[in-house]
C-alpha cells in the first residue's frame, strides 16, 4: 500500500523474525488463539483520507435526532436492556479493499458495531510489529495526532471515567478464557480494572459487588464485552450472578443496546460510494435477477454465522423471518497487500472511542487479512500470510 515499507518488509522478513513476534506479544499474558499475520498493512495517505470520509459519513447518520427511532426494531424484545445511554461508547466500521472503476484502492462497508473491539491489543500489537522488524519511527496505528500515552489516556477517560480503576471492571461470560482474553489482559494492564467472568459479580438488591482479599467491592461501571448473540437462548448462565436485563445501579460502557442499533440492522439507511447498495429482505418489491451479485446475511448472528454467499432465488423465497434478514451486493475484496508470493485480500476495522459528553474520535484500528472466499479464522485455516493485524500509516 505504501510501495516502500511493503518492499522493504517484505525483503526483511523471516520466519525467525516471526516467530520472536509471537513470542513478545504472548510475554506476560495468555497464549494467543487466533493466528496473526506475519505482517502490517501500510496505509497509505489517499486510502487513509478515504476511510475517514466513509466513517464521517456513517457518524452522520448516528447523530441524527431519529437514530433511535430508526433503529428500535433492530433491539429483540428478550436483550433489551434498561437505561441505555444517549450514545455508545465505541464505535466499530469494517471496510474491505477494494478497487474503484478508476482502479484506485478504495475502502466498502461490511459490517459496524456499536461495541469494543480489541482496543487494547491493536496498539500491544502495532508496537511489537514496530520492536521486531525494526520499523520507521515514522509509522503509526493512531489518528487524530494520539500516540501511545494519549491515546490510552483516552481509553481510561472512557472505560473508567471518574471512578476508581477497582470500581470498573471488563465482564464477559467467561472473560480469562475467551478467544480474545489477551486483549482483557493488555487492557487491564493499562486501565488498572478488573477482569470479571459473570459468575464472579454477586447481586444485592440493585447493587453488584465482586470478593477481593475476602472484601466486597461494588461495581460502579461494566466495560461490557458479554455478546447476546453468544449467548442465544442460554438465560441459564444468570442464575448464578445477575441477568443484565435488569434494573441495576451500574453504568454500562458501552451500553448493551447499541451492539444491535449500530450493526447489520443501520446498513439500509446509508447511501453512499463506501457502502454497498443493502436492502431489508421484507422490504422487497422484487427479487434481483443478478443474485449472484448479492449475499444474504441475517441480522442477528455473530462472526459470519448464517451468511448465504452462493445466492439462488429458492434461498430467498424459502427465509421465513425476512424482517431479520438484509439483501446485499456483493462486496468484491482486491488482493491488494502484496506479500512475497502473491497478494492476499484485507479489512481494515476502524476503531472509535466516544467520551461522554464529547464527540466520537477515531483513534486506531485493526486489520485482517485473507486468501480464503471469507474474512475470518474457519476460512483462512491452511494458509499463511493472513490473520490479525495492524494498519500503520506515516505521521504527517
Amino acid at each position: 500500500m505504501i510501495e516502500k515499507y511493503r518492499h522493504q518488509f517484505n525483503a526483511n522478513f523471516t520466519e525467525e523474525k516471526y516467530h520472536q513476534l509471537l513470542k513478545k506479544l504472548e510475554k506476560g499474558f495468555p497464549p494467543i488463539p487466533f493466528r496473526v499475520a506475519e505482517t502490517p498493512i501500510f496505509i497509505s495517505q489517499e486510502l487513509k483520507e478515504k476511510l475517514i470520509a466513509a466513517g464521517e459519513e456513517i457518524i452522520s447518520l448516528i447523530k441524527q435526532d431519529n437514530f433511535k427511532e430508526l433503529t428500535q426494531n433492530a433491539i429483540p424484545s428478550q436483550w433489551n436492556v434498561p437505561n441505555e445511554t444517549a450514545h455508545p461508547h465505541f464505535l466499530t466500521f469494517d471496510y474491505g479493499l477494494c478497487k474503484n472503476e478508476k482502479g484506485e484502492v478504495t475502502p466498502m462497508l461490511i459490517e459496524m458495531q456499536g461495541f469494543p473491539s480489541l482496543y487494547g491489543f491493536q496498539s500491544h500489537l502495532a508496537h511489537t510489529y514496530k520492536e521486531v522488524f525494526n520499523l520507521d519511527d515514522n509509522l503509526s496505528p493512531y489518528f487524530n495526532g494520539l500516540d501511545e500515552t494519549s491515546y490510552f489516556e483516552l481509553f481510561k477517560k472512557v472505560v473508567v471515567g471518574n471512578y476508581a480503576p477497582h470500581e470498573v471492571a471488563l465482564m464477559d461470560v467467561d472473560a480469562p478464557n475467551q478467544k480474545t482474553a489477551i486483549d482483557f489482559f493488555v487492557t487491564a494492564k493499562h486501565l488498572g480494572i478488573k477482569i470479571l467472568a459473570l459468575e464472579d459479580i454477586i447481586k444485592e438488591g440493585k447493587q453488584l459487588f465482586y470478593e477481593e482479599n475476602s472484601q466486597k467491592i461494588q461495581l460502579k461501571r461494566i466495560y461490557n464485552r458479554l455478546i447476546f448473540d453468544e449467548i442465544a437462548e442460554n438465560t441459564d448462565i444468570f442464575k448464578n450472578s445477575f441477568d443484565p436485563r435488569e434494573e441495576l445501579d451500574v453504568e454500562w460502557i458501552t451500553h448493551p443496546n447499541w451492539f444491535y442499533r449500530i450493526s447489520k440492522y443501520t446498513m439500509p439507511f446509508l447511501k453512499s460510494e463506501f457502502v454497498p447498495e443493502t436492502h431489508f429482505l421484507n422490504t422487497l418489491k422484487t427479487i434481483p435477477t443478478d443474485l449472484e451479485n448479492y449475499v444474504l446475511k441475517p441480522l442477528f448472528s455473530f462472526a459470519g454465522m448464517g451468511v448465504i454467499i452462493d445466492l439462488t432465488e429458492a434461498d430467498v423465497k424459502a427465509i421465513k423471518d425476512r424482517e431479520n434478514w438484509i439483501l446485499q451486493r456483493k462486496v468484491t475484496y482486491e488482493p491488494v497487500i502484496q506479500v512475497p508470493d502473491d497478494g492476499v485480500k484485507a479489512e481494515i476495522r476502524m476503531m472509535y472511542l466516544w467520551p461522554d459528553g464529547e464527540e466520537p474520535q477515531l483513534c486506531i484500528n485493526l486489520g485482517r487479512l485473507s486468501r480464503g472466499k471469507m474474512i475470518g479464522v474457519r476460512y483462512n485455516a491452511d494458509f499463511d500470510w493472513v490473520g490479525g493485524t495492524v494498519g500503520l500509516m506515516e505521521n504527517q
